[in-house]
């Protein structure tokens, strides 16, 4: 089996959501054929920074802030590592964080004869920075500096977009999949004729847009109504998004019809969605100037078999009877066409789950990755 890695920068947490994507990933592509062990970064209980491969320590940076500091610039272990163990080929997810010295180790093992390809999880992602600290706008201009020279020494940036060039490097397009066994189908639709409940899963940043479902209530409950709608919010998020929200439903009253359970997992989260009948996806993707994309969210609602609700354009999804398509502009979610739109489908989990089945798991889409690149 050919020897490969697979690269991120930031710890792994097997509870995380992007953890378990990239677990899934991982998975894929040891099925087809691949040896591959994941690198990543992580704190011990003894505060010392480390690199991990898998359960080895790669290289022990030590503590405090030049520890900090080490583990975004060495790569010489990593690059070590590589070249002395016939791994030949590296799968990296980016974290926006091009510099010299992961150029540096890309073009060496590049000389080597190892192929790598880049994922990009978000494209365009340059918007996404425009509220964020100052250690991340440093990040973001060191990675606009760099970006196009990293760019030029891989075989192929993978996104979830339309693009097919992005740095100047040619693209592999997927959708993000889904490991089937590890969601579960919901079961049938509890009863909505007195209460229809929508569900948030995220880990919540602003062009998630769960604020115009909260001004969308509000507008709701402003007025004569006869359903009672409420809103699960699954999931925490970036502070100042969290106090905004929590804001908004303390100025409208709709402490009644809100609730923020935090992060769930497992049997938990199968509850939630088992007393739930449509799904909130993305609703402010526009606010980072993104049209096209094909999160990760949508997909994991059709492989509960849950209807769902969201603002971009997702190829996957557009044409689909258990879709409902939101503006992408700042409107207020429209509660009573929400209502309308449950009210006039004939939703079944298990037939929405299989509209995905065959296209849209982890296998299938990481397949493109294995073959583009044996074939290069």
């Amino acid at each position: 089996m050919m020897k490969a890695i697979f690269l991120i920068f930031h710890d792994f947490s097997e509870g995380s959501g992007i953890s378990k994507k990239i677990r899934s990933q991982q998975e894929a592509l040891r099925q087809c054929g691949l040896d591959i062990k994941l690198c990543f970064l992580t704190i011990d209980q003894d505060g010392y920074h480390k690199r991990m491969l898998e359960q080895e320590v790669l290289e022990n940076y030590g503590k405090g802030i030049t520890a900090k500091i080490k583990k975004r610039f060495c790569y010489s272990e990593l690059k070590n590592y590589i070249l002395k163990n016939g791994v030949k080929f590296l799968y990296i997810r980016s974290s926006h964080n091009a510099n010299p010295f992961l150029v540096h180790l890309i073009k060496k093992i590049k000389d080597a004869g190892v192929k790598s390809v880049m994922e990009i999880p978000t494209f365009p992602y340059d918007h996404e920075y425009k509220n964020v600290s100052a250690s991340d706008r440093i990040r973001f201009y060191g990675d606009k500096l760099f970006r196009h020279q990293l760019s030029r020494h891989l075989c192929r940036i993978v996104t979830f977009s339309n693009d097919k060039i992005i740095f100047g490097t040619p693209t592999i397009n997927l959708s993000n999949g889904i490991d089937f066994g590890q969601i579960k189908q919901k079961g049938p639709f509890p009863p909505s004729k007195n209460v229809i409940r929508l569900i948030g899963v995220a880990e919540i940043h602003f062009w998630h847009g769960f604020d115009r479902v909260l001004t969308g209530l509000a507008q709701y409950y402003g007025k004569p109504y006869t359903r009672k709608v409420l809103f699960e919010i699954v999931g925490d998020g970036v502070p100042e998004e969290m106090v905004s929200l929590k804001k908004i439903v303390a100025t409208n009253h709709l402490e009644e019809y809100v609730t923020f359970h935090g992060v769930k997992s497992g049997n938990e989260l199968d509850r939630l969605f088992e007393q739930s009948h449509i799904g909130i996806g993305s609703l402010g993707r526009h606010r980072s100037c993104i049209t096209h994309i094909k999160p990760l969210k949508n997909r994991e609602y059709a492989a509960r078999g849950i209807p769902f609700v969201y603002s971009e354009i997702d190829d996957d999804f557009e044409s689909m009877p258990y879709v409902m398509k939101a503006p992408a502009d700042e409107t207020p979610l429209d509660i009573e066409k929400i209502i309308e739109f449950y009210d006039c489908g004939k939703f079944d989990p298990a037939a929405i789950r299989n509209t995905i089945a065959d296209t849209l798991s982890w296998k299938v889409q990481m397949e493109k990755v294995f073959d583009t690149v044996m074939t290069m």
